[in-house]
């Protein structure tokens, strides 16, 4: 999905006419609603300050604006969530295993996607529990991994700390 059909999405979403999008992202009275609709249909597209700028303005990351990098976990979940909103992709439990109603044989497998997919899964049953609000997980969705509480994704550490750590184990191998 083109980064414009998300702006006027959530441009939409938030009841925004385009030249007040424009104005209150610092375009000029007379061109913000020309702006607007240029970028909304993908004649013209805003470079990174607009982007971060229209994602402020629409109270969303700018990964849930930008058209999303699907070769990263975190690009490909924005695509994910875009699929939500736009044809209602959702991911549930069933039998134990978190899962994607989607066509099978073009999912794709990873540990670490599947740790995001049941990250975004553990809000949608906080949703459905009424644990959290519509609002609450609109929220998560598009400041993902921000608010992301479920700390099940390991970080590497970095390559001086594995040194450090690894130094001892050689010097007593010796």
């Amino acid at each position: 999905m083109a980064i414009g059909e998300r702006i006027h999405y959530f441009r939409t979403l938030r009841g925004m006419t385009q030249k007040y999008l424009g104005q209150l992202i610092g375009f000029p009275e007379k061109s913000a609603d020309v702006r607007l609709a240029q970028y909304e249909v993908g004649t013209r597209s805003p470079k990174a300050d607009v982007t971060a700028a229209l994602a402020a303005a629409l109270d969303v990351c700018p990964e849930a604006l930008a058209v999303p990098d699907i070769d990263s976990e975190i690009g490909l979940m924005h695509t994910l969530f875009a699929l939500n909103d736009m044809y209602g992709l959702t991911v549930a439990d069933i039998d134990g295993e978190i899962c994607l109603r989607v066509d099978k044989s073009k999912g794709v497998k990873s540990a670490e996607l599947w740790q995001l997919l049941y990250a975004w899964q553990e809000q949608k049953v906080k949703l459905n529990s009424g644990e959290i609000s519509e609002d609450d997980y609109e929220h998560w969705c598009r400041y993902f991994p921000k608010y992301d509480t479920t700390h099940i994704r390991a970080k590497v550490p970095s390559q001086a700390l594995s040194v450090a750590l690894v130094k001892p184990l050689g010097d007593r191998l010796k």
